[in-house]
């Protein structure tokens, strides 16, 4: 019984030491400077830039966040008829698997750009006008994209 009570004693006590110091954390913040507090508080992650990769004339049309490791961005030309995807990540460094895919269902057709990189895996083109495209983005196991998704609005004939 004596180690159980000491157990609660030492419990109560980390118990009112925490609820002191919450009580105090508000004063001690207004306490803070501004420039301070701002670089103490958790920072939400930023999702990553579209770097321009597809070249001139692409227009991101859609595009997936990789949880906090980067995004994947699918882009669209109307003067080419063609979609591009590039993987992009968060902050570039030491080169990690990287996957930039994209695809239709009928016929079966996926172009995919895997690899090694420190900034971004792609560009991967693929002529899809008329059709649905399925497209992805994988950085270091975590994967992101979509399936079946802007769908042109011709309908086209393919062999």
């Amino acid at each position: 019984m004596t180690i159980i009570r000491r157990a609660s004693a030492i419990g109560a006590a980390v118990t009112a030491t925490a609820c002191a110091a919450i009580a105090l954390a508000p004063a001690a913040a207004a306490a803070e400077p501004t420039a301070q507090r701002a670089t103490t508080a958790p920072k939400a992650a930023a999702a990553a830039k579209y770097n321009g990769a597809c070249g001139g004339g692409y227009s991101v049309v859609n595009s997936a966040q990789i949880g906090t490791k980067g995004t994947v961005f699918l882009t669209y030309s109307s003067a080419t008829g063609k979609n591009c995807v590039v993987t992009v990540r968060t902050t570039p460094g030491t080169a990690v698997h990287m996957t930039a895919s994209l695809g239709f269902a009928s016929p079966t057709t996926t172009v995919s750009d895997t690899g090694y990189y420190t900034t971004y895996a792609g560009p991967v083109y693929l002529d899809a006008r008329g059709l649905c495209v399925t497209w992805r983005g994988e950085i270091s196991g975590e994967v992101a994209g979509k399936n079946g998704t802007n769908c042109g609005s011709l309908a086209a004939n393919r062999h």
